[in-house]
């Protein structure tokens, strides 16, 4: 596979949406970045608060910088809490180390992109962008 296309990016997008939906989560903002840390889709749903966008930024990108979950970056942050600080000041501040951030791999279980969302809960921000991940028939 070539990278993470608009159209799987779009699937991701909603399919997170309609899991939110599904379990009655608050208003999410969800964002889809390609393997580059470029936005591929991006939604925020009627009635998220302010600043929904750099939220689920941080969350994706800080995954896609670091290679792993913003979830593990968050129990990073607990066993190393000034490697995370420098590692946000690095990234320009385009980290946030709590869940709802999930790297997407394709077939072969290569990095093609990440997908962020903010507005409920944490785990069910990841909770849902997990769920836009496999419904749009990628990994994580």
């Amino acid at each position: 596979m070539e990278g993470l296309t608009l159209a799987q990016a779009e699937a991701v997008l909603k399919g997170a949406l309609a899991h939110a939906r599904a379990q009655r989560m608050q208003p999410l903002a969800v964002l889809v970045l390609d393997a580059r840390g470029v936005p591929k889709a991006f939604a925020a749903e009627d009635g998220t608060s302010l600043r929904r966008f750099e939220i689920a930024h941080g969350k994706a990108h800080g995954a896609l910088a670091m290679g792993v979950s913003s979830r593990e970056l968050g129990n990073r942050a607990v066993e190393r809490p000034h490697f995370i600080a420098a590692v946000t000041h690095a990234v320009g501040g385009a980290l946030v180390p709590v869940a709802g951030g999930v790297l997407i791999r394709d077939a072969a279980g290569a990095v093609i992109g990440a997908a962020g969302a903010s507005g409920d809960t944490s785990d069910n921000d990841e909770a849902a962008v997990l769920a836009g991940i496999a419904a749009a028939g990628l990994g994580s």
